[in-house]
Order: C-alpha cells, then sequence, then structure tokens
C-alpha cells in the first residue's frame, strides 16, 4: 500500500506523520530523511546484519506463516479505485512501480542496499525491512467531517478504504499514524538511533550537467562521454566552418570576377568613347566623313545628285594637290571691322587688330572635329600675307585638312614632340583625330615660324574667369607702338586659341570705355553665311556681337594659346626640335 495519499488539491499527504507535499519527488526525499530505516532487519524478529538475500531467506524459513498472514493483510488493504480484478492488479501493480522508484533513491544513497538489490523478477518477496514499508497504513482523513469532503476530479469520485498502521518492527497495529509513530520512537528508538556505515560516503557532482555520482570513477567516465561529445560536436562545427569559409571564398571570388569584368567592360567603353571623341576609333578620316555626310544629304532631298558628283570632284582634286578648296573661306573681314570701328561703334574707347585673317569654318568632312585645322588654316592665312614670313612659307597655300595632317606626321618624324606623337599613335591620316596647342606648336616650328605656348591652368578672377588672359593678349597687341588712334591696326598674327573641347582664333581685342577688355574672335563653327553679314557696307552692331567675347563669357578652367613672335633660324629650329622631347609651356599664373 502507498505511504501516502492524494488530497483534494493534488496535494500528497505522509501516512506516517501527516506531512503534504506537491509532487511525488518530493514525497520520496520527505520518506528517505524523515522515515527512512538505513539497516535491513527482519520486521518479525529483529534480526539485522545480514545482506537482502538471506534476509529473505530468513523470513521465508522462520517466519512462514507469519509472512503468509501479512501478505493477506495487505490484499485487505489495498486502495480500491473499483471492484473488478483488472483494477486490483492496476493497484498492485501501482505499488510495486512506487516501491522500485523508492528503492532506486535509497540505493542511490546507499551503496549497499544497492548492491543487494531486489530479486532479479523485480518483485519484492517482503517489504518489511525496507524504510519506505515502515507502514502500509494510509492517513487519508482525520475526522469525519474531512470523509464527507470527498475529492471530486473530472466528475469522478475517488474513494480509499482506511486501513490502521502496523508497526513494522514488532507488527503492533494502532488506531493511526500520530499514534504508531510515537510508538515507534518509544519502543523502537535503539533502532532508529543506529547509524549506518556508509552514511558519510562522499558525492560527486557532474560539472557538466549535474549528475550525482557515488563513485569518483564513475564521474570521470561520466565526464568523459561529455568531451567526447563535445569534441565530436566541435569536430562538426569545423567541417561546417571550413565548408562555409569555402563557400564564402568562392562567393568573394566570383564577386571578384564580375566586379573585374564590369570595370573592364566599363574602361573599354570609355575608351571607345574617348577614341570616338578625339577621332580615332578607325571610322574613316576626312574624306569618308565628307563622302558619307553628302549622300545623307542626297538621300534627304537636301542636294541634287548632279551636286553630290560636283563637290565629289573638287573634293578629290583638292586631296590630290593637297590644298584647300577654299569653299569654307571668308575673306575680308578685317578690313569691314576697321571700318566698322572707325565709322561707329561709340562704347569702345580703343581697339586693336591683328593682320588680315581669312576665316575658315568647319565642312561636311571635318563637322564634330575639325576645328583645331581650321583655326590653323586661319593663322596660317594671315602668315602668308605677311611679308616677314615669306622665307619660311615661300610657296605655300593654305592646305586642305587631309594635307595638315600629313605636314603634323612629318614634323613627328623630324623628331618634334615624341610624347605626343606615341599618343595620337604616330598617324593622323585617315583619322579624326583632334589636334590642340601642342600640335599647332608643332608645325610651325617644324616650318621655322617661332611661337610659344601660354598655359593659363586655372582661374585668375572671380566665378572662374580668366583677366589675366586678357591682360596678356592686350599686351601682345599693344607692344608693337602706342598712339592715340581708336582703331590700331598691328603686324601681330591672330592668336590659337585652345580650351577644353575646342578652339578659336583671337583677332583682335577691344577696350570699352568703361575700361573693360573684350577679345574679338573667328569661331570655326560660325558657318559662312554669318561671317557673309560682316561684309556689308552697313555693318550692324549685332553681327559684330557675335565676334565679342567678355571676361564673363570665358570661363572653362583651363585655357591655352599659341601666339606667333617671328622667324626660327635653322639653329633655332634644331634647339626647339631638342626641348620638344620634353614638352614644357609657360604657366601663368
Amino acid at each position: 500500500m502507498d505511504p501516502w495519499v492524494v488530497t483534494c488539491c493534488t496535494m500528497l499527504s505522509c501516512n506516517i506523520c501527516g506531512e503534504t507535499v506537491t509532487s511525488e519527488p518530493d514525497m520520496k526525499a520527505h520518506l528517505l530523511i524523515v522515515h527512512m530505516e538505513n539497516e535491513v532487519t527482519c520486521p518479525f524478529c529483529k534480526l539485522s546484519g545480514v545482506n537482502y538475500d538471506e534476509m529473505c531467506f530468513h523470513i521465508e524459513t522462520a517466519h512462514f506463516e507469519q509472512n503468509e498472514l501479512e501478505k493477506n493483510f495487505e490484499r485487505i488493504n489495498t486502495v480500491q479505485y473499483g471492484t473488478s480484478n483488472s483494477r486490483k492488479d492496476s493497484t498492485l501493480q501501482c505499488r510495486m512501480e512506487v516501491n522500485s522508484s523508492i528503492h532506486s533513491a535509497c540505493a542511490s544513497n546507499h551503496p549497499k542496499i544497492s548492491a543487494q538489490g531486489p530479486p532479479n523478477n523485480g518483485i519484492l518477496k517482503h517489504k518489511g525491512f525496507y524504510s519506505e514499508n515502515l507502514t502500509e497504513s494510509r492517513k487519508f482523513l482525520k475526522s469525519k467531517e474531512k470523509q464527507s469532503d470527498r475529492t471530486k476530479i473530472k466528475g469522478s469520485i475517488y474513494e480509499a478504504t482506511y486501513s490502521p498502521p502496523e508497526c513494522p518492527f514488532c507488527g503492533k497495529i494502532e488506531g493511526c499514524s500520530q499514534d504508531m509513530e510515537t510508538h515507534v520512537k518509544i519502543e523502537h528508538a535503539d533502532v532508529l538511533d543506529t547509524p549506518l556505515e556508509d552514511c558519510n560516503q562522499p558525492l560527486y557532482d557532474c560539472p557538466m550537467c549535474g549528475l550525482i555520482c557515488t563513485n569518483y570513477h564513475i564521474l570521470q567516465e561520466h565526464v568523459d562521454l561529455h568531451l567526447e561529445e563535445s569534441s565530436f560536436g566541435q569536430g562538426m562545427d569545423r567541417v561546417q566552418c571550413s565548408r562555409d569559409l569555402e563557400l564564402a571564398q568562392q562567393l568573394q571570388q566570383e564577386e571578384d570576377r564580375k566586379r573585374r569584368s564590369e570595370e573592364s567592360r566599363q574602361e573599354m567603353e570609355e575608351f571607345q568613347n574617348l577614341q570616338r571623341q578625339y577621332g580615332l576609333s578607325n571610322s574613316g578620316g576626312y574624306k569618308q566623313q565628307q563622302l558619307r555626310n553628302m549622300e545623307i544629304e542626297v538621300n534627304r532631298g537636301r542636294m541634287h545628285p548632279s551636286e553630290f558628283h560636283r563637290r565629289k570632284a573638287d573634293m578629290m582634286e583638292s586631296l590630290a594637290i593637297g590644298i584647300d578648296d577654299g569653299k569654307t573661306k571668308t575673306s575680308g573681314i578685317m578690313e569691314a571691322l576697321y571700318r566698322y570701328y572707325q565709322n561707329a561703334a561709340t562704347d569702345v574707347r580703343r581697339v586693336w587688330l591683328s593682320t588680315v585673317v581669312d576665316h575658315f569654318h568647319s565642312s561636311f568632312g571635318d563637322k564634330g572635329w575639325g576645328c583645331g585645322y581650321r583655326n590653323f588654316q586661319m593663322l596660317l592665312s594671315s602668315l602668308l600675307q605677311n611679308d616677314a614670313y615669306d622665307d619660311c612659307l615661300k610657296g605655300m597655300s593654305v592646305p586642305c585638312i587631309p594635307k595638315i595632317q600629313s605636314m603634323i606626321e612629318d614634323a613627328w618624324k623630324e623628331g618634334f614632340d615624341p610624347q605626343g606623337a606615341s599618343q595620337l599613335n604616330n598617324r593622323l591620316q585617315g583619322t579624326k583625330a583632334w589636334i590642340g596647342a601642342c600640335e599647332v606648336y608643332t608645325l610651325l616650328t617644324s616650318l621655322r615660324i617661332k611661337c610659344h605656348i601660354v598655359d593659363f591652368h586655372k582661374s585668375t578672377g572671380p566665378l572662374g574667369t580668366h583677366p589675366r588672359l586678357f591682360e596678356w593678349i592686350l599686351s601682345y597687341y599693344s607692344s608693337e607702338r602706342e598712339g592715340s588712334p581708336k582703331v590700331l591696326c598691328t603686324s601681330k598674327p591672330p592668336i590659337y586659341l585652345q580650351h577644353q573641347g575646342h578652339s578659336q582664333t583671337v583677332v583682335g581685342i577691344e577696350e570699352r570705355k568703361n575700361r573693360t577688355l573684350c577679345l574679338l574672335v573667328f569661331d570655326p563653327g560660325c558657318p559662312s553665311r554669318e561671317m557673309q553679314k560682316l561684309l556689308k557696307q552697313d555693318m550692324e552692331a549685332s553681327s559684330v556681337k557675335q565676334l565679342r567675347k567678355f571676361v564673363g563669357n570665358l570661363k572653362h578652367k583651363q585655357y591655352q594659346i599659341v601666339a606667333v613672335e617671328g622667324v626660327l633660324s635653322s639653329e633655332e629650329k634644331i634647339a626647339r626640335r631638342q626641348a620638344s622631347q620634353v614638352f614644357t609651356a609657360e604657366k601663368i599664373p
């Protein structure tokens, strides 16, 4: 019979002392600590000091009749949850499970009992000498009033049959558990006070899971299992980490490969754009572009086929002799400007004009890339009309663009500007390559024309302006002579003016009555029909407006000019060719 009862609030009550606890493990602990008898003792004659098997043999032989009576009494005192035989078997099975669990708890604290152990069939031959069976009685209710308050759980009433407690030492039966506890303490105090041999045996706690072991070697084996499990887990973690690292490296390598591929593609696109921008895309040169654009005009109905063939013939003739056909040239503008400033321009205090210059504008063959060549034609047209340069330019005419390209290539072959030549692959003919101040300087120097480059590499005024550029040009034109006339026609050639993406030709400078300066420039992007408006006798101020560039109009980051200063001797030409190995320019500021 179980040594405790279930109360109405799922509380467990000890049958010996009436103590109530909340769970079965707490009740087991209570029985072990408060009521446990640690020594195997015969319940009939108080024989002790023998092992479990010997005690069983003693009871079966010396107390056979008493043992049978006790077994019958136990069956009568069994708690009934019904009347069928199956429920009795359940009660017996429940008691056996409780006794077995309590025995296990006892064995963990008493190795002697654990070593003896119950029989292998799991059935106790006699439980009187086990501490959890000090009594088979159950204190279910203390009075008749409590008996009426039966526990109701899920609509069912559980009833328990009351059985008076029996002394496990002498077999005396008492009326209640308090009397039985008093009897045991008085009559059997000597037995209760007898200590066990191994009650002070040390216990060992597992530092990893808290399991209590009674032997140090068992604890060591138990901890080794923990360590092996941990080592295996760490090994698996290392394998997983290694796989993750390998995957991460593969992903990083793939990402780097894609990034490099994308950067390479972008670099190639930018390079191709620069090639197209500077005419190095191998898409043909002046001739191919001229023919292609004229065909487009014919297809759009803007040009008659006969006109196409006439212009094609003129172009082929011009390319054959290397001289510009003059179809984009406008002459006489400088003379017209002189007359205009003499008779009008009341807001101008003084004006300085260069020598005679012809205007050349872009055509079908060089539109979008030929401004540098057209400005060289303007500059050369002025030099060809200046007697001071007859010696070095004798017999020359204004060349066509392909001829200018050939002349620059010849200057490179002489040894001028090797760095610039390498940047343009030592080739200009048949391309749309741009040229700038360095190529113009190289070509003029190879013709023994004395010139130099001035680099206005950064702004010298507010809002990104370049007032120092205007002052330098004024000094260039006004240095020749001083005088009081309003209009001064100097012997100075025009100035080649370069900035990022475009170039122009400076043909004069105004000093206005408010003391501000204004450049007069020829732009190759201005068509002939606009320039020819300047040739009218009644030239209007609006026509001159397209030539004027005030300080606030020039706001590019950098400007370079090529200014002609005279003629070089053969020795000076050789010296300048040697100096061009490392190209230098005068910087302002």
